[in-house]
């Protein structure tokens, strides 16, 4: 249900009801277009947002896509760059929410050590790296237009973060006032976040053994029942700094190279649109619209609409709702079991036992 409903929303979001558009809200671009904005002989229009009022009212459509984009030939270009970019925000939020929960985790584990030196720098390096490039994207959105001198490549902006380092910005290039000094100090700081990460931890535990102690305290009498033995055994094993600095690496290298990857991973959720939409046009326009274009007589033409009807339902039935929509689930959720959980999620709990009704005569559950 839940799966269905969120289809619904994507598609009005969109605007992409079966490959058709629906103008709800009346579109913001004037229809009637003059000879004059005629850019080739096959029939195709030049249309210009600038000045407000002409050929573009100026105000955005109520909600999702302007249908008006349905008819563009560089509508693809345009709907694929807002849908990579609505991607990179969820994940984003989603990562972000993930850590946030491993905040409540050290707190409810009474691990304040790694609150300061594992989720502190963890959220800095993600937030300076990940997060600025959302923050340039809602940037862009709200301050460049179709007249302004500089449109920035957001992707590229963000590789010459490091590969330009406090270099000049190109003109071209340039989305604010004194750009490059903020995204040397952004560069900074998440590079002073990688021995924080790695470092700081072990460093404290050998330099303030009480500090270990403090950090490892007995966990609340309510979540004991939740550990099992094998938990336990592990907690009272000695913390060596050698080992500690080895997890701390693994986790270090992990979480850094994985906040590019894991980002790029909910490009998938494009991925997935741009492949729902590009089937639903090709349905729509090899087997609806040749029903539709049926032109034999009048006997004729209904029984091959129906005919092509039927066929188009089953195949919109069978690809676009059967087996795109356990493929969305697939993805789905993998960008939870992966990207976000592996953010905060243990697994520590009860081993797994079947209930057993020897088990429970013998007392063994209650032993537990």
């Amino acid at each position: 249900m839940m799966n269905g409903l969120f289809a619904v929303y994507a598609g009005f979001l969109y605007n992409d009801i079966f490959a058709k558009s629906v103008d709800i809200f009346g579109s913001a671009w004037n229809a009637d277009l003059p000879e004059s904005t005629k850019v080739s002989a096959t029939g195709h229009y030049g249309l210009d947002p600038w000045p407000p009022g002409a050929q573009y009212s100026g105000d955005p459509y109520l909600f999702g896509v302007d249908p008006f984009w349905n008819l563009a030939e560089n509508k693809l270009t345009f709907i694929n760059s807002y849908k990579m970019k609505l991607a990179v925000i969820l994940g984003l939020v989603q990562m972000t929410f993930g850590l946030v929960l491993s905040l409540y985790n050290y707190r409810f584990k009474g691990k304040t050590l790694d609150v300061y030196c594992t989720f502190i720098p963890q959220m800095i390096f993600l937030q300076c790296i990940i997060g600025y490039l959302v923050f340039m994207i809602f940037f862009k959105w709200f301050t460049v237009d179709a007249r302004s001198d500089s449109q920035p490549a957001l992707l590229i902006a963000l590789i010459n973060m490091f590969l330009n380092f406090a270099g000049e910005i190109p003109k071209e290039q340039h989305l604010y006032a004194n750009q490059r000094y903020i995204q040397a100090a952004l560069v900074v700081i998440a590079v002073v976040c990688v021995p924080w990460m790695f470092g700081a931890k072990p460093l404290v535990e050998h330099l303030y053994p009480r500090v270990r102690q403090a950090s490892y305290a007995p966990i609340p009498q309510s979540y004991q029942q939740f550990e099992n033995e094998e938990d336990e055994e592990e907690e009272e094993e000695e913390h060596g700094t050698m080992d500690m600095m080895v997890h701390q690496g693994i986790e270090t290298i992990e979480f850094t190279l994985g906040c590019i990857s894991n980002t790029a991973s909910y490009l998938r959720l494009w991925a997935l649109s741009l492949a729902h939409a590009e089937l639903s046009e090709v349905l729509w326009d090899m087997v609806m619209k040749a029903g539709l274009g049926l032109d034999i007589n009048k006997y004729v033409n209904p029984i091959g609409l129906v005919i092509a009807f039927a066929f188009w339902a089953c195949l919109t039935v069978a690809i676009l709702i059967v087996m795109e929509g356990l493929s969305a689930f697939l993805h789905a959720l993998r960008l939870h079991w992966v990207e976000f959980q592996k953010k905060f999620y243990l697994g520590e709990g009860y081993l797994f036992a079947p209930f057993s009704f020897t088990r429970m005569l013998n007392g063994e559950d209650d032993e537990q």
